[in-house]
């Protein structure tokens, strides 16, 4: 299977939000594209589609999702303890919308995620709050993608 390259998109390009393009570095790019992103049994990664994930949209009648996380703000790593608090704290601000238990895995790196079923534009403001530097946004029958959400630090 031919590996696709990572190609960010900035939400500086998306109608209605204004942020800042920024630069990650190469190896956090590369851990972006490595990480599996697992939501109802469906795992994804950066720049490829999923038939089994355009089921599980069309399943909600919705065309667009996101993965999001308050794990480790910024990439800087966090307490256990603090990313639990957190990262539950993300899940009752999205209580109002269709989210999924997630995760996000890559060699023995794990991060807790939830999947937001709909438009990935507030799914991306939440990010922000919570200090991410990305979501990874999935659109029916496209490949799924990595959109910044925050200035570069």
């Amino acid at each position: 299977m031919m590996e696709c390259a990572i190609r960010p998109r900035s939400l500086t390009s998306w109608p209605g939000l204004q942020l800042p393009p920024h630069r990650l570095s190469p190896s956090l790019l590369r851990a972006y594209r490595m990480t599996g992103y697992t939501t109802a049994g469906i795992t994804i990664r950066i720049g490829r589609r999923s038939a089994e994930m355009d089921r599980l949209l069309l399943s909600h009648r919705q065309r667009e999702a996101a993965f999001v996380t308050a794990f480790n703000p910024f990439s800087r790593p966090m307490p256990p303890g603090w990313n639990r608090r957190m990262q539950a704290s993300l899940t009752r601000a999205a209580s109002r919308r269709i989210t999924l238990p997630a995760s996000g895995r890559w060699r023995r790196w794990s991060e807790s995620h939830i999947a937001v079923i709909g438009s990935f534009r507030w799914t991306a403001v939440l990010a922000r709050k919570y200090r991410q530097h990305a979501i990874v946004i999935l659109r029916l029958g496209q490949p799924s993608r990595l959109v910044y959400t925050s200035p570069g630090i």
